[in-house]
């Protein structure tokens, strides 16, 4: 056996998928270890991808050269593009996922990458050398070292299920838990504390009546998450809605006093945007009725995800009210809902390469920082992989910069203001989303990814290609001016204000319900032009000239801020010598040591005035 590797990423999830994937792809050895083979990058909870904020995680990872787009794609079922009726910084996609094939095909791209090894065991010690992590210990006693660690565990530290009074230990059903790390990190210095999440009852599809729902079909023209040939779907899953009633709610509630989460047996903080059912019960009693979504689970299982009814109240009291919602009422369980509690560490002990501050050469990434979603875990993972290969040889690290990526945002968030409850991203979260839009995503990202190595010379340039394609349509339309008898009866059509002179028609389609391909249509000249140019490259183009004001003050302002990111903070500074700043700000200061006056500046408790005497001290 080979027991010597660059690096070592424990745990086969999705941030441990992504890890090893980028690490090896840079081109360091890689071991990847995982309790079971068979379940590598499995989908724990619901089977799919992507969503709010969450699609454009997973096609910046797709940008950056990771696999979880291209995976997603070749396991689809459904295909949606979300929130269409808002502004491009909202558009949204999402993958409803074979949860088999989604498994499998990971497998088969981890596989097919060069430099990475796979072991399946147990890690349960990590291996220490004069404060530097340089390997693991497994459950069967073998050793392995290298130069990084990166540890991607999910749910299954000290993993503990609950299904009403019943408790035993699980990283997820039919799992075992993950015993000793936690302990023996906590004797280095780290803080830890637990965390909870939930699933709904899977369900046989073939005991449901969909004529008591409502159809939730995919796109009538699907896209795809990968930026690079990877298929669209050519036949789709539909998905279905139904409610709760207040007799769901009656039923549900006489399992309360058996609930381990109002009992007090559940110790961990739950995701509050995606609470269990007793908790929306509890928490909106003003509500009658709940939305629930009825997913498929694949192509060709009968299996079905109740997405919106997560709980851990007793079995029967599950099915028993389970039968009760529309469409439900022959229905047949495969397993109860359950709830896992499970250990985290607080992610403000991590530098900004994810790597810890305790014990260099450690890494962490995924549900171990206290997030919750595939994506957010995948992204991690994609960034813990990347800076690991850079710090084992020499190289200056990858950060991405709040302005630069919803991964940026991710991290900058878990390190400078850490987390009490499984943190989600929103697009809200963002304060530049109009730039960090999905559709540009690999506009922004893969020449990045191309200088450290993980995009090749074809995605390159096919970015080039799209960017000029693009500035073509672009100018095009600012250079063709459209008259008054083209477009009038056009925009009369869509009640917008007819011309009395030529314009050029740029202006036109930076109005309200005015789209570029229809306008193109008035004129041989733009019409002939947008013959060359497909979808993406026309709607990217339309995107660009409607919000080009909001996009240029966007930039106005993330330019600004971000000067304070170029005011770097040393390592060493005292700020109890800092006798004019807050009792926080030294307290957190000194806990966090933020690495920029801008990071410091989003630090939770942290004021105006703290930053000024933080900018005189440092001469500004």
């Amino acid at each position: 056996m080979d027991n010597q590797y660059d690096i070592i990423v424990v745990g086969g999830g999705h941030a441990g998928c992504e890890a090893a994937a980028a690490a090896a792809n840079l081109g360091s050895k890689t071991l990847l270890i995982t309790m079971n083979m068979d379940t590598i990058a499995q989908m724990s909870c619901n089977p799919a991808m992507g969503g709010v904020a969450k699609g454009q995680i997973v096609r910046e990872i797709d940008a950056l050269g990771g696999y979880s787009g291209i995976v997603s794609d070749k396991s689809a079922i459904q295909f949606k593009m979300l929130n269409r009726s808002k502004g491009p910084a909202m558009w949204s996609p999402r993958t409803q996922n074979d949860r088999m094939l989604f498994s499998r095909e990971w497998r088969l791209q981890l596989e097919q990458t060069q430099n990475l090894d796979f072991w399946q065991d147990m890690v349960v010690e990590l291996i220490e050398e004069n404060g530097t992590c340089t390997g693991v210990k497994t459950q069967i006693g073998v050793t392995f070292k290298a130069g990084a660690v990166i540890l991607t565990n999910g749910t299954f530290l000290n993993g503990l299920i609950h299904i009403g009074e019943q408790k035993f230990g699980g990283g997820r059903a039919g799992a075992r838990p993950s015993i000793g790390i936690t302990e023996q990190l906590v004797r280095f210095g780290f803080e830890s504390g637990r965390m909870k999440t939930g699933t709904p009852p899977r369900v046989d599809g073939r005991t449901l009546d969909y004529s008591k729902m409502e159809e939730q079909p995919g796109d009538e023209n699907p896209t795809t998450f990968s930026f690079t040939n990877t298929p669209k779907l050519v036949r789709q899953r539909s998905c279905f809605i139904t409610y709760t009633n207040p007799k769901v709610h009656e039923v549900l509630e006489t399992g309360f006093e058996k609930s381990p989460m109002f009992s007090g047996r559940i110790q961990g903080l739950g995701p509050r945007y995606c609470p269990s059912i007793e908790d929306k019960i509890v928490r909106f009693s003003e509500r009658e009725r709940h939305q629930l979504f009825v997913e498929p689970e694949g192509w060709n299982t009968v299996e079905i995800y109740l997405n919106g009814f997560s709980t851990s109240l007793p079995e029967d009291v599950q099915y028993e009210a389970m039968r009760l919602i529309p469409g439900f009422e022959k229905a047949r369980m495969f397993r109860p809902g359950y709830a896992i509690e499970y250990d985290f560490f607080q992610p403000t002990q991590l530098k900004n390469t994810l790597e810890t501050k305790i014990m260099p050469g450690l890494y962490f990434a995924g549900q171990i920082n206290g997030t919750t979603g595939y994506e957010e875990a995948a992204g991690q993972g994609l960034m813990a992989g990347i800076n690991a290969h850079l710090k084992i040889n020499e190289k200056d690290p990858f950060i991405l910069k709040r302005d630069e990526a919803y991964i940026g945002v991710l991290i900058d968030d878990l390190i400078t203001k850490g987390t009490k409850e499984p943190y989600r991203m929103f697009t809200s979260r963002a304060e530049y989303r109009i730039l960090l839009r999905q559709d540009n995503a690999d506009v922004r990202l893969t020449p990045i990814s191309h200088q450290l190595g993980l995009a090749n010379e074809e995605r390159m340039r096919a970015v080039e290609q799209k960017k000029a394609n693009i500035q073509q349509i672009i100018d095009s339309f600012n250079t063709t001016s459209i008259s008054p008898k083209e477009v009038n009866d056009y925009l009369n059509e869509n009640n917008s204000a007819p011309l009395k002179q030529k314009v050029k028609a740029s202006s036109v389609v930076t109005r309200p319900n005015i789209k570029l391909s229809e306008l193109s249509q008035l004129s041989k000249k733009l019409a002939s032009e947008l013959k060359n140019h497909n979808e993406e490259e026309i709607e990217g183009a339309e995107i660009l000239i409607k919000y080009d004001g909001y996009i240029k003050r966007e930039k106005e302002v993330a330019e600004k801020i971000m000067r304070l990111e170029n005011i770097k903070i040393h390592d060493d500074v005292d700020y109890k010598t800092l006798g004019s700043l807050s009792a926080e700000a030294v307290e957190k200061l000194s806990q966090i040591k933020p690495k920029t006056v801008g990071q410091a500046s989003r630090i939770s408790g942290i004021s105006p005035s703290d930053i000024s005497v933080l900018m005189v001290y440092l001469g500004r």
